[in-house]
């Protein structure tokens, strides 16, 4: 077999010179940009005015960025767990070989695809709102419904459950990992007269656990830059009292209604940190409880 030999790495330099462009104008400059504004008083009309830490300094005694953590961290914690229980939940059912089952597998993902749009938002709005299908359901029944989306109590609860019901993409991933484990393993299960629900914790989980690692990661990340839900419901106030006001969404505020750019640039680069600290310490536990079947 004869072994060709390529004389012309230009050509490759080229194929890559598109990418190297697109990373340097759209990614790497602007962080490097938004980095530098951090650190000065910025508004877009004037030139940017060097004020050193002060825009973190402002930003760890402001109340609304305490808020919108709050908001934020309450959001992640109790959405991601109970989003990913759903998304095993079904891709556990899914995982049978029955007719029609791959339509249904489709039907499922569908709101992984359209979950973050501004339609779909609008869509949950009028879902939960006073006059809404959700409180139309509860009549039925003899319960009296309310205004979801316009009650502090419950106004972050149904973006939740909007985080919830996007169990499409972690689904998929389950269900790729449910299909990669041995039969072999269950039937020396069944032969020691294991249990499912034995099976299930000793035998499918384990062999799971890189799976949920990742999905763990990536819904994490997803759900800390969490934008439109907030924007669309909240009519881009973060109303009521604040119940609703994302770290995104108050970020937003500062860059695009205040024009505070430095300031926003140093809400990002806050949010950069936390996130990257989260995930190193996921990484970190990691080591003790995924495990990969060599």
């Amino acid at each position: 077999m004869k072994k060709y030999k390529f004389n012309r790495p230009w050509e490759g330099y080229a194929f890559l010179t598109p990418w190297i462009l697109g990373f340097l104008l759209f990614t790497a400059i602007p962080m490097v940009l938004s980095l530098y504004f951090s650190f000065t008083q910025y508004d877009v009309v004037t030139s940017p005015k060097w004020i050193g830490l002060k825009n973190y300094i402002d930003l760890a005694n402001d109340p609304r960025v305490h808020k919108s953590l709050q908001v934020t961290f309450t959001y992640v914690a109790l959405g991601v767990p109970f989003q990913l229980i759903f998304a095993l939940l079904l891709a556990a059912v899914f995982k049978n070989n029955i007719p029609g089952i791959r339509i249904y597998r489709a039907i499922y993902y569908l709101p992984s695809l359209f979950g973050g749009s501004v339609a779909v938002a609008i869509l949950w709005r009028q879902l939960f709102n006073k006059e809404g299908a959700i409180n139309q359901l509860l009549s039925l029944v003899g319960i009296e419904g309310k205004n979801w989306i316009a009650s502090p109590d419950t106004a972050l609860y149904t973006l939740i459950l909007l985080l919830i019901w996007q169990f499409g993409s972690p689904m998929v991933i389950f269900l790729g990992g449910l299909k990669q484990i041995s039969p072999d393993y269950y039937e020396a299960a069944e032969i020691d007269g294991a249990s499912k629900v034995g099976t299930f914790f000793h035998i499918t989980l384990p062999l799971l656990t890189p799976m949920v690692f990742f999905n763990i990661v990536m819904t994490i990340i997803n759900a800390f830059q969490a934008f439109t839900p907030s924007y669309i419901i909240s009519g881009g106030t973060g109303a009521p009292v604040d119940s609703t006001l994302f770290y995104t969404l108050y970020l937003y505020i500062k860059g695009f209604q205040h024009f505070s750019m430095g300031y926003a640039s140093a809400l990002a680069w806050v949010l950069l940190i936390i996130i990257a600290i989260i995930t190193a310490i996921m990484f970190l536990l990691a080591q003790k409880w995924v495990y990969y079947d060599e």
